[in-house]
């Protein structure tokens, strides 16, 4: 089965590079239809489990975003065939008030918590302990705030 995208890049370095403007891409009507058409000519049989897309406002600007996770995705009877030891992939999306998404960044993780932290809204990425330079068991914690088209890391540990 082909990617979704030509490289699926690793958390960290998707939390470093800089965003990418809507500009740069196309916008799509809905990421819930683009994916799930993606994974339907992929796979003889494409199953999405609760939780595939979740929709919140990641970047506090008013407007519902999407985030879909491939960790529930069934592809021909395999649960999540591009998940390994370093989690799932994550696809975050941004929604412009004109209409339409782009993706602003992909990450390889275990899952994620939505919080609030002086303020504003902020996911906690939970990825494998090497994001973190850890050698040890325990998942990483990095703390992202969305502005604007990017993730700005605000901690990890």
């Amino acid at each position: 089965m082909k990617p979704l995208l030509t490289v699926i890049l690793n958390a960290f370095l998707l939390l470093a590079l800089p965003g990418v403007s809507p500009a740069q891409q196309s916008l799509i009507s809905d990421p819930e239809i683009y994916e799930k058409k993606h994974f339907q000519e992929q796979c003889t049989t494409a199953e999405f489990g609760s939780g595939y897309v979740i929709r919140q406002d990641i970047n506090n600007d008013g407007i519902i975003d999407a985030v879909v996770n491939e960790g529930v995705l069934t592809c021909d009877g395999e649960k999540g065939p591009q998940c390994n030891d370093d989690g799932c992939p994550y696809n975050f999306y941004l929604q412009v008030k004109e209409g339409g998404y782009f993706m602003v960044a992909t990450a390889q993780i275990y899952g994620y918590d939505f919080i609030q932290r002086f303020g504003n809204m902020v996911l906690v990425l939970k990825m494998h302990p090497r994001f973190c330079d850890r050698t040890d068991s325990e998942p990483c914690q990095m703390t992202v705030r969305v502005r604007g088209t990017k993730f700005v890391t605000i901690s990890r540990k």
